[in-house]
Protein backbone atom coordinates (compact mmCIF):
# COMPACT_ATOMS: atom_id res chain seq x y z
CA UNK A 1 0.00 0.00 0.00
CA UNK A 2 1.15 3.15 -0.99
CA UNK A 3 0.05 5.39 1.51
CA UNK A 4 -0.18 9.19 1.98
CA UNK A 5 2.79 10.30 4.49
CA UNK A 6 0.96 11.48 7.85
CA UNK A 7 2.05 15.19 7.10
CA UNK A 8 -0.37 14.92 4.26
CA UNK A 9 -3.38 13.08 6.38
CA UNK A 10 -2.73 16.51 8.99
CA UNK A 11 -2.97 19.13 6.25
CA UNK A 12 -6.15 17.17 4.83
CA UNK A 13 -7.61 17.26 8.17
CA UNK A 14 -6.62 20.63 8.75
CA UNK A 15 -8.24 21.48 5.18
CA UNK A 16 -11.58 19.92 5.43
CA UNK A 17 -11.94 21.80 9.38
CA UNK A 18 -10.75 25.29 7.49
CA UNK A 19 -13.12 24.99 4.70
CA UNK A 20 -15.98 23.50 6.29
CA UNK A 21 -15.94 21.03 3.86
CA UNK A 22 -19.28 18.63 4.97
CA UNK A 23 -19.34 16.57 1.79
CA UNK A 24 -15.49 14.73 1.08
CA UNK A 25 -14.98 12.86 -1.84
CA UNK A 26 -11.94 10.96 -1.93
CA UNK A 27 -10.60 8.79 -5.36
CA UNK A 28 -8.89 6.17 -4.92
CA UNK A 29 -8.67 4.73 -1.38
CA UNK A 30 -6.50 1.94 -0.95
CA UNK A 31 -6.40 0.48 2.37
CA UNK A 32 -8.76 3.35 3.91
CA UNK A 33 -5.34 5.12 5.97
CA UNK A 34 -6.25 8.64 3.57
CA UNK A 35 -9.57 8.01 4.51
CA UNK A 36 -9.27 8.20 7.90
CA UNK A 37 -7.74 11.28 8.25
CA UNK A 38 -10.89 12.83 6.02
CA UNK A 39 -13.43 10.89 8.11
CA UNK A 40 -12.56 12.00 11.53
CA UNK A 41 -12.29 16.12 10.55
CA UNK A 42 -15.22 15.38 8.25
CA UNK A 43 -17.49 13.91 10.90
CA UNK A 44 -16.09 16.98 13.93
CA UNK A 45 -18.00 19.13 11.32
CA UNK A 46 -21.40 16.59 10.61
CA UNK A 47 -20.07 15.35 7.75
CA UNK A 48 -19.53 12.47 5.61
CA UNK A 49 -16.66 10.86 3.42
CA UNK A 50 -17.49 9.05 -0.14
CA UNK A 51 -14.61 7.16 -0.77
CA UNK A 52 -14.33 5.13 -4.29
CA UNK A 53 -11.60 2.18 -4.69
CA UNK A 54 -11.10 0.38 -8.30
CA UNK A 55 -9.47 -2.53 -6.68
CA UNK A 56 -11.89 -5.01 -4.78
CA UNK A 57 -8.93 -6.34 -2.60
CA UNK A 58 -8.03 -2.71 -1.51
CA UNK A 59 -11.36 -1.98 -1.00
CA UNK A 60 -11.68 -5.21 1.13
CA UNK A 61 -8.55 -4.28 3.23
CA UNK A 62 -10.17 -0.40 3.70
CA UNK A 63 -13.98 -2.16 4.96
CA UNK A 64 -11.69 -3.77 7.70
CA UNK A 65 -10.16 -0.29 8.76
CA UNK A 66 -13.29 1.20 8.49
CA UNK A 67 -14.59 -1.06 11.18
CA UNK A 68 -11.74 -0.84 13.14
CA UNK A 69 -11.64 3.26 13.50
CA UNK A 70 -15.18 3.85 14.65
CA UNK A 71 -15.59 6.18 11.83
CA UNK A 72 -17.61 3.24 9.54
CA UNK A 73 -20.42 5.43 10.06
CA UNK A 74 -19.28 8.89 8.64
CA UNK A 75 -17.81 6.69 5.51
CA UNK A 76 -19.97 5.74 2.32
CA UNK A 77 -17.54 3.43 0.46
CA UNK A 78 -17.79 2.21 -3.01
CA UNK A 79 -15.80 -0.09 -4.65
CA UNK A 80 -16.22 0.62 -8.73
CA UNK A 81 -14.94 2.82 -11.85
CA UNK A 82 -14.66 6.39 -10.74
CA UNK A 83 -15.33 7.74 -13.94
CA UNK A 84 -18.57 5.78 -13.81
CA UNK A 85 -19.69 7.47 -10.72
CA UNK A 86 -18.79 10.72 -11.43
CA UNK A 87 -20.72 10.72 -14.71
CA UNK A 88 -23.72 9.84 -12.64
CA UNK A 89 -23.26 12.04 -9.52
CA UNK A 90 -24.93 14.93 -8.68
CA UNK A 91 -23.86 17.83 -9.76
CA UNK A 92 -22.16 20.53 -6.93
CA UNK A 93 -22.34 17.20 -4.25
CA UNK A 94 -18.79 17.90 -3.03
CA UNK A 95 -17.34 20.42 -1.19
CA UNK A 96 -14.02 18.63 -0.99
CA UNK A 97 -12.60 16.24 -3.39
CA UNK A 98 -9.10 14.46 -2.83
CA UNK A 99 -7.44 12.42 -5.72
CA UNK A 100 -5.17 10.00 -5.03
CA UNK A 101 -5.75 7.39 -7.89
CA UNK A 102 -4.83 6.37 -11.69
CA UNK A 103 -3.21 9.52 -12.47
CA UNK A 104 -3.42 8.79 -15.89
CA UNK A 105 -6.96 9.00 -15.41
CA UNK A 106 -7.42 12.51 -14.33
CA UNK A 107 -8.07 14.64 -17.62
CA UNK A 108 -10.93 12.05 -18.89
CA UNK A 109 -12.88 12.54 -15.90
CA UNK A 110 -11.76 16.44 -15.18
CA UNK A 111 -15.51 17.94 -17.02
CA UNK A 112 -17.57 15.26 -14.24
CA UNK A 113 -15.04 16.30 -11.24
CA UNK A 114 -15.30 19.99 -12.36
CA UNK A 115 -19.33 19.83 -12.29
CA UNK A 116 -18.99 17.61 -8.86
CA UNK A 117 -17.12 20.29 -7.15
CA UNK A 118 -19.58 22.78 -5.65
CA UNK A 119 -18.69 26.42 -6.84
CA UNK A 120 -15.67 27.39 -3.85
CA UNK A 121 -15.30 23.65 -3.19
CA UNK A 122 -11.55 22.67 -2.94
CA UNK A 123 -9.88 20.12 -4.88
CA UNK A 124 -6.53 18.49 -3.59
CA UNK A 125 -4.30 16.43 -5.78
CA UNK A 126 -2.23 14.16 -4.15
CA UNK A 127 1.99 13.05 -5.56
CA UNK A 128 2.19 16.51 -7.79
CA UNK A 129 5.59 16.56 -6.71
CA UNK A 130 6.86 13.28 -6.48
CA UNK A 131 4.60 12.43 -9.80
CA UNK A 132 5.03 15.29 -11.99
CA UNK A 133 5.19 14.09 -15.13
CA UNK A 134 2.07 12.01 -14.80
CA UNK A 135 0.40 14.91 -13.77
CA UNK A 136 1.24 17.48 -16.41
CA UNK A 137 -1.57 17.31 -19.02
CA UNK A 138 -3.79 17.41 -15.87
CA UNK A 139 -1.84 20.10 -14.10
CA UNK A 140 -2.17 22.01 -17.51
CA UNK A 141 -6.11 21.65 -17.63
CA UNK A 142 -6.53 22.81 -14.15
CA UNK A 143 -4.45 26.24 -14.44
CA UNK A 144 -5.83 26.82 -17.25
CA UNK A 145 -9.42 26.98 -16.26
CA UNK A 146 -10.10 30.37 -15.26
CA UNK A 147 -12.75 29.47 -12.14
CA UNK A 148 -9.98 27.55 -10.52
CA UNK A 149 -6.66 29.26 -8.41
CA UNK A 150 -4.10 26.63 -7.69
CA UNK A 151 -0.91 26.31 -5.40
CA UNK A 152 1.50 23.29 -5.69
CA UNK A 153 2.39 22.48 -1.89
CA UNK A 154 5.77 20.87 -0.56
CA UNK A 155 3.80 18.51 1.52
CA UNK A 156 4.29 14.89 1.61
CA UNK A 157 4.65 13.68 -1.92
CA UNK A 158 3.49 17.55 -3.39
CA UNK A 159 0.16 18.64 -3.14
CA UNK A 160 -1.49 20.36 -6.02
CA UNK A 161 -4.67 22.55 -4.04
CA UNK A 162 -7.21 24.42 -6.41
CA UNK A 163 -9.99 26.22 -5.21
CA UNK A 164 -12.73 26.85 -7.25
CA UNK A 165 -14.03 30.37 -7.38
CA UNK A 166 -17.57 31.47 -6.18
CA UNK A 167 -20.48 31.90 -8.32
Amino acid sequence: MLNITPDTGAFLAVLVRATQARRVLEIGTSNGYSTLWLAEAAAALGGRVTTLEFAPDKWELAQATFARSGLAATITSVQGDAGGWLAAAQTASADLVFLDADRSRYPAWWPDLRRVLRPGGTLVVDNAISHAAELAAFETMLRADDAFTCALLPVGKGELVAVRAPD
